[in-house]
């Protein structure tokens, strides 16, 4: 039975995290599997992550964060609900519990926006080609409405919905993996609202959050992708995201963003990553399957319907995943 066609942007997350990250991410590009990469500007190695960019023409977003190590905004300098006694940000945990109980100061989120794209600007010399969340902060209830006018203002259109269908079904991912990605999945589904009405835009479909680390192979990579397809009449391009954490692992005390590098960067599930993606086996299964690996640039170009809600082109896969 003929499958749709699928263009394929693979964005490897948290370049600029550490210089060991940063080597496999290159690595992973030049190999041809990774086409996207998400800056960290507040990351410990952005500087020489930004050299490698323009050395290796890699497309770069802004991968905005909110949740780890310092700031690089107005914050930094005194007291800020963004951060802790100790001058850091919140945690991935904490900046979502922080925000749920209205603690954060939406204003004081807008400066720190708005000073990660400077910085970016200044690293590169342009505008990141996207922007997404560092742990998905981005869509998260209130900070998705400040996150869509900050892109709007700088003149960026492309964001990440990390909205992947079936995730909620996927049993081999603990209990807390599938919990945090079904919470994200629903944070998601109401930020297609503000992203909209602000100009955004993003790949029909993502997946990423069943094959994280240790998780992601060749057959779940496919399978993901798979899911996402369901109901999708042959001959119909859908434009995907897979999001992926490749690197060499972290050595302590180098890497992060300013309190070093976390357990999952140390660890040999950024490794695994790291040589799934570079391995023979997944670029001739995509191959076979009719998956066509892009920049995220390429879709801009050739994407119809100019100026069409992304929330139309969003509907079909809308659908509750199973819990």
């Amino acid at each position: 039975m003929a499958r749709p066609r699928v263009r394929l942007v693979v964005t490897a997350d948290d370049f600029g995290y550490c210089s060991r990250r940063d080597e496999g991410i290159v690595e992973a590009f030049l190999a041809g599997t990774v086409t996207s990469v998400s800056l960290l500007v507040n990351g410990a190695a952005a500087e020489s992550a930004a050299e490698l960019a323009r050395r290796h023409s890699i497309p770069t977003g802004l991968h905005a964060n909110l949740s780890e190590g310092r700031p690089v905004g107005p914050a930094r300098h005194g007291a800020s609900t963004l951060l802790s006694p100790e001058g850091f940000f919140l945690g991935k945990m904490g900046f979502r519990e922080a925000v749920a109980a209205g603690d954060v100061a939406l204003p004081q989120v807008r400066e720190e926006l708005e000073a990660q794209l400077n910085c970016f600007r200044e690293l590169l010399g342009r505008a990141p080609t996207h922007v997404d969340g560092h742990q998905h902060v981005h869509v998260l209830p209130g900070v998705c409405q400040v996150f869509a006018e900050a892109l709007q203002a700088y003149g960026v259109r492309f964001t990440r919905l990390p909205l992947e269908r079936g995730v909620g079904g996927c049993a081999w991912l603990e209990a807390p993996a599938r919990a945090f990605a079904c919470a994200v999945e629903r944070d998601a589904r109401a930020a297609v609202g503000p992203f909209s009405c602000h100009g955004l835009r993003w790949t029909d479909a993502f997946v990423g959050m069943s094959t994280c680390g240790r998780h992601m192979s060749a057959h779940r990579v496919s399978g993901a992708l798979a899911r996402a397809l369901e109901g999708i009449p042959a001959g119909h391009t859908l434009t995907a995201e897979l999001m992926a954490h490749p690197g060499y692992p972290s050595v302590p005390p180098a890497g992060g963003c300013g309190e070093g590098p976390d357990a999952f960067s140390c660890s040999w599930e950024r490794l695994h990553e790291l040589r799934v993606l570079t391995a023979p086996t997944l670029r001739a299964r995509l191959a076979q399957e009719g998956v066509q690996l892009c920049a995220l640039d390429d879709l801009d170009y050739k994407r119809p319907g100019e100026g069409v809600s992304c929330e139309a082109t969003l509907e079909p896969f809308l659908e509750p995943s199973p819990s």
